[in-house]
């Protein structure tokens, strides 16, 4: 009764070395196979940015090379403040603060 089962398929089924050899060889150029079909993709692909990609390009560029803050102005207060000359409007100071607060916390 065995050997009806396993008739037509005989050395198949055991794991010999040889056969071990065999389906290693199979997994290998089957593998090759499909990384060279993907080399070939990859070779045909390609990028292109829009319009809206490029202008976000370069103003993050600009950005980048900006330091952040006028220093133009900043040297103007400086300037104000070292004279005696920057005044601060206490009403407008604490709404400022108010509503910065409402609008932090709710």
């Amino acid at each position: 009764m065995v050997n009806q089962v396993n008739k037509g398929q005989q050395g198949s089924v055991y794991n010999t070395p040889q056969n071990k050899i065999e389906q290693q060889k199979t997994s290998q150029s089957q593998s090759t196979d499909a990384g060279s079909t993907a080399n070939v993709k990859a070779a045909t692909d390609s990028v292109s940015l829009t319009p809206q990609a490029r202008q976000m390009k370069s103003l993050q560029e600009k950005a980048e090379r900006s330091s952040g803050f006028d220093e133009q102005k900043v040297a103007e207060l400086k300037k104000a403040i070292a004279e005696g000359k920057y005044q601060i409007d206490g009403e407008k100071l604490a709404k400022n603060i108010a509503a910065f607060e409402f609008d932090l916390y709710g």
